[in-house]
């Protein structure tokens, strides 16, 4: 078996429960290939210093050879960063949470050290979870990036004196003009995301749907709307400036206004191992501190 390993940083505290998947993995004949950014970053402990695996920096390594998955160590931002790795090469994520907030990394570090021979036996859940793409009227632009999001694809006002008018458009129809700072557009794994915190609605991963979610509308009648994933969202940018922010996930850049957008979903899945079905209701559970009592 070949695997990959990701990780954006390495907390101190968190070498003990890497030195034992390490030592797992080398003990069963597990070959492992280490991102190369993050080899370095564990080349600088003094735990680490002798390592000697592959190092591996681009999705054109991943593909062409075969890996059986990929083992992210971090929290939900680094998955999201992963992604840019993996894209559609159908390879599972191992989410190993050793942060605090994590609804995509649910295998918290203890728990993951104990379920590591299920996991590497493939006795678990593969999850498949739905991307967005984008496509812009202006050749070129959506190259600059990675053009795919797993969370969501939000835009928003370049100066903060003023909104901007987004006019909005479902499979050719005209649905609104939003007068606002923004307007996220987010799958069901990013509806726990920046669009909850916003006032959208949380959306179980087995949905078929994307979710519009407005930024401090100045009509208060805007509200979140829920779509089938099927449609296609087309968007119109009005601004007082002459340029426009668009996130994708944990990526930003900057478009002129005359660049509209055409969003739909991906041809392809982004696939997470969990230990179950249900953990997605017990993940918020926990995160969202749900039927806990607070007053005291």
């Amino acid at each position: 078996m070949k695997i990959a390993v990701y990780g954006q940083k390495l907390c101190k505290k968190n070498i003990p429960y890497f030195n034992q998947f390490i030592g797992y993995a080398s003990s069963h004949s597990i070959e492992i290939h280490i991102e190369k950014s993050f080899f370095h970053i564990l080349s600088s402990f003094e735990e680490f210093k002798n390592l000697d695996f592959p190092v591996f920096s681009h999705y054109k390594e991943l593909i062409t050879q075969d890996f059986s998955l990929m083992f992210t160590f971090g929290g939900d931002g680094t998955i999201l960063s992963a992604i840019t790795l993996i894209r559609d090469s159908g390879i599972p994520i191992v989410g190993v949470n050793t942060g605090n907030l994590g609804f995509l990394a649910t295998f918290n570090k203890e728990v993951f050290v104990k379920k590591i021979d299920q996991i590497f036996n493939r006795k678990l859940h593969i999850m498949p979870r739905s991307l967005l793409s984008l496509d812009t009227s202006i050749t070129g632009h959506h190259n600059k990036f990675f053009n795919f999001a797993l969370n969501e694809i939000v835009i928003l006002r370049k100066e903060m004196v003023s909104m901007i008018t987004i006019d909005a458009y479902i499979d050719n129809e005209f649905l609104t003009s939003y007068w606002a700072d923004g307007l996220i557009i987010s799958t069901p794994t990013g509806s726990t995301g920046y669009s909850l915190s916003c006032g959208g609605p949380i959306i179980g991963p087995e949905n078929k749907n994307f979710v519009l979610t407005p930024i401090s509308p100045h009509n208060l009648f805007s509200r979140p709307l829920i779509i089938s994933d099927h449609q296609k969202v087309y968007l119109k940018i009005h601004s007082r400036v002459k340029s426009y922010s668009l996130s994708m996930d944990t990526r930003l850049t900057s478009l002129n206004q005359e660049n509209e957008l055409y969003i739909q979903k991906a041809p392809f899945y982004i696939y997470l191992l969990q230990e179950g079905k249900n953990t997605y209701y017990k993940t918020l559970r926990e995160k969202l501190l749900w039927g806990i009592d607070q007053r005291n």
